[in-house]
Parts: C-alpha cells; structure tokens; sequence
C-alpha cells in the first residue's frame, strides 16, 4: 500500500528533529512544541483561529489523559509528608537497619528498600526517607555516603521510576505516544528493566568495591567527617525531629501505622493480580488508599485540627504535581496529536486514508528506508537518552513512545518492546542517574557533590544501556 505524506507529516518530523536538538542543547522545549501546535493546526485547517484554539484544546487533551496520573502523584507525596513529619516512616523502615553489617550488605539493603518504597511512593520521598534514616547506619557499616548515594538513585530513579510497575505514570505517558495499552510495555518492559537493574547495580557495586580496596573511594566523602547535615526532600520539606513526632502521635501509635502503611498497599497489590487490575484501575486503587490512609493519620495526629490539617496536606501535593508534571503538558499535547487526538483537536483535517501522523510515517518508513530490529532498538535507546538529557525523564517519553510506534509499525512488530526500552532509556539517563541537576536531592541528603555521584554512574548507567539494547534486539 502507497502511503503518501502531506505538509502535516513534514511538519511532524521536522518539529521532532527540532525538539530532539533542543534537548540536547539542553534548551526548554515547551515553546518549541507550542509553535509546533500552531503550525500543524495552521495547515491542517487553514484557519488562524482554529490554529490558535488548538493549542488550547490540544492542552486539555494532553491534561484530560495525564490528569489521573497527576494527581495520584500529588495523592502520594500528600501522603509521605504525613508520614514524615508523624515519624512513621522511620518506624517503617527501622528493622531494615538491623541487616546493614557490612558494606555489601549496606549497599542492597539500601537498595531494595529504596527501590519497593519508590514504587509506592516514587524516588522523591523516598530519598528523603531513606537518607534520613539508613544513611548513618550505612555509614557505620562502612559503605561511604557516595556508595549509598549510588545505591539510592540505581535501585530508585533507575529501576523503580523506570518500570514504575504500581502507579504507572510512566507505562501511561509512553503507552498513550504509542498508541497501545498499558498493560502491553508493562510486560515487555519486565525483562528489559531485570537485564538493565542487574547490570547496572552490579557494574556499579564492583567499581564501588574495587576502588574502596585500592583506597581512590575513602570514608571522608559526605557525613563520615563527622559533620552534622540536615536531610531535605527534593520538594524542600525537612524530616520532623524525633520530639516534633512524638508530639504528634505516641510511640505506640505510629508502630501501628508502620504496620498498616505497607499492609494496605500490599493488600492493594494483591487486589490488583487477583482482579487483574492495570492501568487507571490499579492507579484508582492505590490513589483511593493513599487518601484513606493520608485522612486516617491526620484525625490520629492532629485530634481536631485534623480534617483542617488533611485538607492542608492534600493541596501541598497537588501543588507538587502540577509543579512537576507542568512541563510535560506541553511537550505530551504536541506528540498526542501524532496519534487520535489530531481529529479531537483539529477535526477531520488528514489527508484522505490517513491512519494517523505517527503511523503514516512508519508505512512511508517501511517501504522506503530498510529499517530492522538491530536499527529500531539502537534508535530509541538513543532518542530515550537524549530525551532524558534535561534532567526530568518525564518530559520525553512521549517522543520515545511515538518513535516507538512509527518504527514499530514500519518492522510490523515489537512495538511495545521498543516503547519499553525508550522509556526506560529516557528514566535512567533522566530520572535522576546521570544528570547531576537531576541528582541534587540525592546528593545534598548523602553530603556529597552532584557531579561526584554523576561521574559515578555515568560507565555502569551506559553499560546497562548497552547490554538492554542488544536484549532487546532478540525480544523484538
């Protein structure tokens, strides 16, 4: 079948082309892809109004599909600063630190629990909670607080926000760019994100190791000189002392709730395999908990202030959300319209035939460029890390999942594969590994220099990028 590309198609390519060297120059994209809007509207109608209401109409889809993940991201925050200034959390976590001995230990151990609490709660808490409570104890272990560092942004930004298996942001925002269901880059994303978490913990735990023995990586770094720091969380928040706590909530107490906190969630996931809930459904779930849980804690902490207090807290994290998924709105408007929401937004304005921009292209692409899997992979590992390249990992994705879909369609298979591997590209690089404005929270809680913990990731990060690409190559 012939597929011819009209002015609308080019347009959408070059404006990709545009968008990706914008990031790369580590420029904001947001005006970029506003332009992008406009002139796509321009040509497909004609109309200066129409073009100009697009861009309008473009951003309420765009905030209409992300609105859910917003604000079980708000829901979630809301909560783990309840948690934190109640003093639950490190009641959560305290029998953690009994198994910190040795640095190996201290290394996984930090590790495993910074990576099951990001999945509830995603990396940003987690960071503060984590720092706060395993650091010291790390420390003593005789993991220096550069190796917990790099425990806590692999095993967290790395595996936990890159696979993001419980809230589902991320499986949301590269599903939607490529047109197929959640639930689809989820299961080809499992054996991608266990070869890249492997490979990239274990390439980092044996630098961590080899240059403790010869003595380049010694116990000076961050809190061992016997320095006292404050830990804050990314969104500024700083951890209650033990007195503020109990004041709040007696020790008692906040033990019961250290209990229940993992109880309902985890009851929560087995609600979700035994339903075979996914996607909105899943998130419904964990939001609705997360809420009950957030209003529960206040009426017990904060006696008759506390419906006041609850109300307090949910607006702090919606202000959260907005705050950190502002940016993707624009950029996820323009690549929405490469799929359905071109005819929401501009009507019936396609060329006849046309099964949309993103998939045009990738027939066009299959008949003219000898495109394969060893290519595809290559291509959206790449695009992923230069999409991550502004320190967000969010904001590109949605180029991840429509490149995925315009190669997928063009091979005529592994379209979920090569979302997975752009998705999971684009977190690492991103999310908070190896770019070190993205890695301040980390780094300001373990004492330590951003760029220090950057250098740090950077060779185990792209080894694991390596290895990922070529797996994916034979699952695709």
């Amino acid at each position: 079948m012939d597929v011819h590309l009209s002015a609308l198609h080019w347009i959408y390519v070059a404006c990709i082309v545009l968008i990706i060297g914008f990031m790369v120059r580590k420029r904001d994209t947001t005006l970029l892809c506003i332009a992008g809007i406009f002139v796509l509207g321009l040509v497909a109608t004609g109309s200066l109004t129409a073009s100009v209401s697009g861009i309008f109409s473009s951003f309420i889809y765009a905030l209409k599909e992300l609105l859910g993940t917003i604000l079980i991201i708000s829901v979630i925050v809301a909560l783990s600063r309840v948690l934190a200034r109640t003093g639950i959390n490190e009641m959560m976590v305290s029998p953690f630190t009994k198994l910190i001995r040795t640095p190996t230990l201290a290394y996984w151990t930090i590790g495993i629990v910074m990576m099951v609490i990001s999945w509830f709660f995603w990396p940003s808490p987690a960071v503060a909670l984590i720092g706060a409570v395993l650091l010291p104890v790390a420390i003593r272990a005789g993991l220096p607080a550069l190796g917990v560092a790099v425990s806590m942004n692999l095993f967290g930004h790395g595996i936990a926000l890159s696979s993001d298996y419980i809230i589902q942001a991320a499986p949301k925002l590269t599903a939607d760019a490529a047109g197929i269901p959640v639930g689809d880059v989820i299961s080809a994303s499992v054996p991608l994100v266990l070869v890249m978490g492997i490979v990239t913990t274990v390439a980092a735990f044996w630098f961590l190791l080899r240059d403790m023995k010869n003595g380049s990586l010694t116990f000076t770094t961050g809190l061992t000189s016997g320095t006292t720091t404050t830990s804050v969380s990314s969104d500024g928040a700083v951890p209650p002392t033990e007195t503020e706590s109990r004041s709040l909530m007696p020790r008692k107490m906040r033990i019961v709730f250290s209990i229940l906190v993992p109880l309902f969630f985890l009851t929560d996931v087995a609600a979700m395999i035994y339903f075979k809930l996914q996607g909105g459904d899943a998130t419904a779930l964990i939001g609705g908990t997360a809420l009950l849980l957030l209003l529960l804690i206040c009426l017990f902490a904060h006696g008759s202030r506390g419906l006041e207090q609850s109300t307090t807290d949910m607006v702090d994290g919606f202000l959260f959300g907005f705050r950190v998924f502002g940016p993707v709105i624009p950029i996820a408007a323009f690549f929405y319209l490469g799929d359905s929401a071109f005819v929401d937004v501009f009507g019936k304005t396609l060329p006849a035939g046309s099964h949309g921009i993103v998939n045009d292209l990738g027939l066009a692409l299959a008949h003219t460029v000898p495109v394969n899997t060893a290519v595809s992979a290559a291509t959206l590992t790449t695009v992923g890390a230069i999409t991550g390249l502004d320190g967000s990992g969010f904001s590109g994705i949605s180029l991840a999942g429509s490149i995925a879909n315009l190669f997928g369609t063009a091979i005529q298979s592994g379209v979920a594969t090569l979302t997975a591997l752009g998705q999971i590209a684009a977190i690492w690089v991103g999310g908070g590994t190896i770019i070190p404005w993205a890695l301040i929270p980390a780094a300001a809680i373990c004492g330590i220099s951003p760029f220090e913990l950057a250098r740090r990731n950077l060779k185990p990060v792209i080894i694991g990028l390596v290895v990922t690409t070529i797996v994916a190559m034979f699952l695709i």
